[in-house]
């Protein structure tokens, strides 16, 4: 693929998507109009969301834009880390090994358990009395 063009992907987790769209750069990540460090905070999100790019040694080849919706500010960090890590795969092929050593192409599929009907939550239930 040639690198001149944009490079999109989409990532997943709980209920957030996010949408990263990759072009050669100097390392610019603007997330929803934002940068980075405004729209997550804190370094564990940022140090989370920059993994796949560390992992494969290209942290400053290119600039992101990302587009992501619906969940908490954790599960968009895991959706863009997976949109990121499916789009240097989309670019490289051979970083498919170092990628999927470091987990970063599983979705993680967990989500909020279901309230179930005549109790309280998930798996709570109301208090047991035997008389």
């Amino acid at each position: 693929m040639s690198t001149a063009e944009s490079i999109t992907a989409t990532g997943r987790r709980k209920t957030a998507v996010a949408r990263v769209h990759m072009r050669p750069g100097s390392g610019t990540i603007t997330v929803n109009h934002k940068p980075m460090e405004e729209f997550f905070p804190t370094v564990a999100l940022q140090n989370n969301l920059l993994e796949p790019l560390q992992v494969t040694q290209q942290p400053n080849d290119w600039d992101l834009t990302v587009t992501t919706n619906g969940g908490g500010v954790t599960g968009q960090v895991g959706a863009v880390r997976l949109a990121i890590a499916r789009a240097l795969l989309k670019n490289n092929e051979e970083l498919r090994a170092t990628l999927r050593e470091h987990g970063l192409l599983t979705r993680d599929s967990r989500k909020k358990e279901r309230k179930k009907a005549g109790q309280p939550g998930a798996r709570k239930r109301f208090q047991f009395s035997k008389r």
